[in-house]
């Protein structure tokens, strides 16, 4: 009498195989689908119009912006935040200084060489290519760094994908978008 049962090893083989086969399927669709980045991207902060550098960061889950000066008050109840901007605009290399206020979203723990830190997170307004997105950034003190901007995994997911070989393949252009978003 023969078994009608699937062994596991042969179960598994044909789910291995399925898999296979809808992820060829599935890959060249997604793959034209999604927009493609370099590393870094010129990206344009709203609604002061800024253009800096963004570094595409798939090490990084949350993204990163530039703040100075950032002071936690209460307004209407809910946690916010008064920060400084002050960023050299690369297409105009002038300097941009802007005060901003806004609503806490989060807070994020951050661990590094020098300790751990709390680190506000909060809604801005970005173009990158030609769409604008509202994403969280947690704010910190770049001044250091190379990029006033990181944008981390839970955007990324939105935009499309990374190619580390390639730098500024985009230009910001979101005259169309920024004034209906």
């Amino acid at each position: 009498m023969i078994d009608k049962q699937l062994s596991p090893v042969r179960l598994s083989g044909g789910l291995v195989q399925a898999a296979i086969l809808l992820s060829l399927c599935a890959a060249p669709a997604f793959a034209e689908s999604q927009q493609v980045l370099g590393w870094v991207e010129e990206g344009v902060i709203l609604p002061e119009n800024v253009a800096v550098k963004f570094k595409l960061d798939t090490g990084a889950l949350t993204s990163s912006m530039h703040a100075e000066d950032v002071e936690r008050f209460k307004k209407d109840g809910d946690d916010w935040v008064r920060f400084n901007i002050e960023l050299e605009d690369i297409d105009t290399n002038k300097q941009v200084n802007s005060q901003l206020e806004r609503k806490v979203e989060r807070a994020i723990k951050v661990r590094g060489a020098g300790g751990a830190e709390r680190r506000p997170v909060v809604l801005m307004k970005v173009c990158l290519g030609d769409r604008v997105y509202e994403e969280q950034f947690s704010l910190n003190d770049r001044d250091r760094m190379n990029y006033p901007v990181l944008v981390g995994r839970r955007t990324l997911e939105k935009i499309g994908l990374v190619d580390s070989n390639k730098t500024f393949t985009v230009e910001p252009d979101c005259s169309k978008s920024a004034s209906s978003a």
